[in-house]
């Protein structure tokens, strides 16, 4: 469990809006559970807005309450569905969006999303003077101002199980896979990955390793035992399909990997328990800071605790990548 803060209720609230927005990822159905049943304890009026912003500024909500979000713990996914809305760059949609939430009485809106939906959230804070509070939601835990996003645990795992099963092969064929995850500008989840798949090398946007040492490393492990096999994790660094580029390559220096891209399939299934509980823990206090005064702010977790981050820091600050995690890879492997 997360160390919990302490709340001082100086705020009223009497409807809130909730949509989620960008890259689904496992764990926003609980959160938006968390953030429905807990308002609904304080007698808040909860609006699910279907398509993030999009459906936002179509008018295309539905009235959440209890019995409406039974049962979302398990599913993957988002109830209210989400989509990318590249019109909310213009300060005209952002505009109509605090319009439609004005009409709508809305005191308060709650993003669960990544660091673009997150950015959206400020905006209307900074030019409309809305309530928002964002959540973390995204597999490939790069935002700053939080040491875990909800779905980031659950895609992990979900990437590992496909690399037991490419292991298998690769065994069978002494060959090398090169498995390209997502993570369009962290490691973090192809790092996460390599370590508890026990891959035998790691390529990720911040430490990207050159094609000599690929080959010279694929070279060594021959050497050494033989025909060998391995696994070869590699994030896809905004660029998906990178590792046929790798592939060409080092084929033309006489290696002969397979590539495996799991694409998409990281961000479905049902959310691990540890993706429930964070997601649980971080829609409880969403409703609990709003009551207490304050917005404009990510909710999330440090160092254990629970905690905030105010949004501009949020969207103008990058998270660095825990380094050392490299080194522990390329110790263990062979």
């Amino acid at each position: 469990m997360y160390q919990l803060p302490e709340f001082t209720h100086n705020s009223t609230l009497s409807k809130i809006a909730i949509l989620t927005s960008g890259g689904d990822s496992p764990g926003m159905n609980p959160a938006i559970r968390a953030l429905v049943r807990t308002a609904n304890k304080f007698d808040i009026e909860v609006v699910g807005v279907h398509r993030g912003y999009a459906g936002l500024i179509e008018e295309d909500f539905e009235s959440l309450g209890n019995r409406s979000v039974s049962g979302l713990c398990h599913r993957g996914g988002t109830h209210l569905r989400s989509a990318r809305c590249l019109s909310f760059h213009q300060s005209e949609t952002r505009s109509k969006a605090a319009e439609i939430l004005h009409k709508h009485q809305i005191d308060a809106l709650v993003v669960i999303g990544g660091d673009g939906s997150l950015t959206g959230a400020h905006l209307l804070a900074q030019e409309h003077n809305i309530r928002v509070i964002g959540l973390p939601g995204t597999i490939d835990n790069d935002i700053f101002g939080t040491d875990d996003s909800i779905g980031f645990d659950t895609a992990v795992t979900t990437a590992v199980e496909a690399v037991d099963k490419i292991s298998d092969t690769a065994a069978s064929h002494d060959r090398h896979f090169l498995v390209e995850v997502m993570g369009r500008n962290s490691g973090a989840l192809a790092t996460q990955v390599a370590l508890a798949a026990g891959a035998e090398m790691v390529i990720i946007p911040e430490h990207k390793k050159g094609i000599q040492e690929v080959s010279q490393m694929l070279a060594e492990s021959r050497r050494e035992g033989g025909e060998s096999s391995g696994i070869i994790v590699v994030a896809e660094g905004g660029q998906t399909g990178w590792s046929y580029k790798l592939l060409e390559e080092l084929q033309a220096l006489g290696e002969d990997p397979r590539v495996c891209i799991l694409g998409h399939l990281q961000r479905g299934g049902a959310p691990t328990a540890h993706d429930r509980i964070l997601a649980a823990t971080l829609g409880n206090c969403a409703i609990h800071y709003l009551l207490s005064g304050i917005d404009n702010v990510m909710v999330g977790i440090n160092a254990g605790a629970v905690d905030t981050t105010p949004l501009v820091d949020v969207i103008s600050a990058r998270k660095s990548l825990d380094m050392a995690n490299l080194t522990l890879i390329e110790e263990l492997q062979r």
